[in-house]
């Protein structure tokens, strides 16, 4: 794949069958964090709080895998529903989707509002 320069770049890219469950994802995180800035890190899509930068910015990022794809996001995060994220769990913060699978949109839906539960609550503290 060539470096995209956005997330549309991105997903256009993406294999021709892969880019619906690429759509999916990012409209499983914009509904969860409509104020999420987007923007891209790393060549693939990454997710960060409005007006803050640095590793505690950090929302979350997908990619793709030679046979599906991935969901980072911080560790935390993952921990707080190992029980959920275990059959995607290939890293302490990556979660693997395989191409042939439905994308478990509701599971990214709860990790996202839960990133924004606990940066809020980070930031009270």
């Amino acid at each position: 794949m060539n470096q995209a320069k956005d997330v549309d770049g991105f997903i256009e890219d993406a294999p021709r069958d892969i880019r619906p469950k690429l759509r999916e994802i990012r409209a499983a995180i914009r509904r969860m964090a409509p104020k999420a800035v987007e923007s891209m890190s790393y060549g693939m899509p990454f997710y960060s709080f409005e007006g803050e930068s640095g590793f505690n910015a950090r929302l979350c990022y997908f990619g793709l895998l030679k046979k599906g794809i991935v969901f980072y996001t911080r560790p935390r995060f993952l921990d707080e529903i190992e029980a959920q994220v275990k059959p995607y769990r290939s890293t302490k913060s990556a979660l693997h989707f395989r191409s042939d699978e439905p994308i478990p949109t509701k599971l990214i839906e709860k990790l996202v509002r839960y990133g924004l539960q606990a940066h809020r609550a980070e930031r009270r503290s």
